[in-house]
């Protein structure tokens, strides 16, 4: 109960609880749906067994005083009539407009209460919603029309979506590289061929794959608000629009600027170039980004917390064999920088020792304090310094 204090308290959320445990570790005897009262018994495997044995069948809680040592009984029907008095029942709308939260119990490891959770989460999940995009023609199509502002229903025909994040090397064997893409639309089949909005490039997307925890599978096809593997080369990144003709763009994914800006260098000089490409892919997958100052040859990378170091200092270890040290940085602040092209040149010619490109290359301010980046604001007012940036 404490738990579900702190949910109330620390996310604003009301808490309803949906199954409730009895016991647990080795005296775990199954746990009780709230409101319901049905008792989903829990079957241990035995020693050396290979295999789960089946759960006894579900039957009201009053009824499976078997189950149970003495007392054991009688306190999960006190606490049940606790937790259901003290906790709102759940309400799906309340659910959906994010007043509350289920809170349901299960086990992994003992394979327990997983086919309610998957049941609930097929039962109450909302359903694909309508989204906003435009109809535009890929960067660089002379004499192309202006954006035309649309809305995509997910029972249109045409299949649409979008990259929200790329992923490399999950398996450890292989260098692969796989963009998660995440449908808006139409019915998807293996060898179907999608174009890139922003670029033009048609992918025959011949081995798309379906997740479920650890195990993949090849997907044969696929709906609106499936998700979906791409393997891709470098081809995807995040913020991609995907679409049969290559002419629906959806708004791309935020980049918030980091608080936290440090330098990276690894211990080996000899491994530098392999840093680079590492860093690259790190950042593409949002890990952390980077930064790389118009001069000098440091790499500059951005978190919003200490524990996204320590994430890709693991990571560069693990996957690319890189013992890296991460240093203190005389920056501050990150800003993206706009404006026009003049302004843009005028601006970066003055600060030429802050400014860096991101993994985009777009430019970038890097200011020593917060009050350095409110002085250069006032100071070029036709340069718009922004804390986000639309990827894609």
């Amino acid at each position: 109960m404490a738990l579900l204090d702190e949910i109330a308290s620390r996310l604003q959320l009301d808490p309803a609880p949906i199954w409730w445990p009895a016991q647990s570790g080795n005296r775990l005897r199954g746990m009780v749906e709230m409101g319901t009262g049905r008792f989903q018994p829990y079957a241990r495997k035995p020693a050396g067994a290979a295999e789960d044995v089946p759960h006894p069948e579900a039957l009201p809680l009053s009824e499976a005083g078997q189950y149970f040592e003495a007392g054991e009984h009688e306190a999960l029907l006190e606490a049940q009539e606790l937790v259901e008095g003290g906790y709102p029942a759940f309400d799906r709308q309340s659910f959906l407009e994010g007043h509350m939260t289920p809170v349901l119990w299960g086990s992994a490891l003992r394979h327990f209460g997983i086919d309610e959770l998957l049941a609930a989460i097929g039962e109450w999940a909302p359903p694909p919603k309508v989204m906003k995009a435009h109809k535009a023609a890929p960067a660089g199509t002379r004499n192309a029309a202006e954006p035309v502002p649309l809305t995509v229903a997910p029972g249109e025909a045409e299949v649409t979506g979008f990259v929200f994040k790329v992923q490399a090397n999950m398996d450890p064997n292989h260098r692969d590289r796989i963009a998660m893409f995440r449908m808006a639309s139409g019915k998807f089949t293996r060898g179907m061929k999608l174009k890139v909005q922003n670029t033009g490039k048609q992918l025959s997307v011949n081995a798309p794959i379906m997740f479920f925890a650890s195990d993949r599978e090849l997907a044969e096809d696929a709906y609106a608000g499936d998700v979906i593997g791409i393997p891709n080369h470098g081809v995807l990144r995040v913020g991609d629009s995907l679409s049969e003709t290559g002419l629906i763009r959806f708004a791309g994914l935020p980049n918030f600027a980091p608080e936290i800006l440090q330098r990276v260098r690894v211990k080996d000089p000899l491994k530098a170039k392999h840093l680079k490409k590492a860093l690259d892919g790190l950042a593409e997958e949002g890990v952390t980004q980077l930064f790389r100052p118009e001069m000098g040859s440091d790499f500059i990378v951005g978190a919003v917390g200490q524990l996204q170091f320590e994430v890709m200092a693991d990571r560069l270890g693990e996957e690319y064999g890189l013992e890296v040290i991460f240093e203190p940085s005389p920056w501050a602040e990150a800003r993206w920088i706009g404006g026009t092209k003049a302004d843009l040149e005028d601006f970066m010619s003055k600060y030429r020792g802050q400014m860096a490109r991101d993994i985009d290359d777009d430019p970038v301010f890097l200011a020593k304090s917060s009050w350095e980046t409110g002085y250069v604001m006032e100071r070029f007012p036709v340069v718009a310094f922004t804390k986000t940036k639309e990827r894609g």
